[in-house]
């Protein structure tokens, strides 16, 4: 292994967002956790709400919208079949009309004038 070109492994003290503190090793200097064993639903086995930035208000202002009914979605099928329909017809280009090489029109002058 090549020398100097690893970062150092050293112990940290890693901080959750509950305020649990343990420490750890890791090769950045300070570790801020989301989530940790403390206070993940899965290990504590109750099931505990972050609300972040409102989602949870917006996302329910949206349901009672609906009033609790859900929405069906149509078929791929007849999506694309009503898309075909909306298209516009494509615009015939005009075709290009080839005009002679000034060298051409220089020979048959010349042919012409002998």
């Amino acid at each position: 292994m090549k020398e100097k070109i690893h970062p150092t492994y050293e112990f940290v003290e890693a901080v959750c967002a509950c305020g649990n503190k343990f420490m750890t090793r890791s090769t950045v200097k300070t570790l801020k956790l989301d989530i940790c064993s403390a206070c993940h639903p899965f290990f504590t086995g109750k099931q505990k709400l972050l609300d972040t930035e409102g989602m949870v208000e917006k996302f329910n202002k949206r349901f009672a919208k609906t009033e609790g009914k859900t929405m069906v979605r149509k078929p791929k099928t007849e999506v694309k079949a009503k898309a075909k329909l909306v298209k516009k017809p494509a615009v015939a280009k005009k075709a290009a009309v080839k005009k002679p090489a000034k060298k051409a029109a220089a020979k048959k002058t010349e042919a012409e004038a002998k």
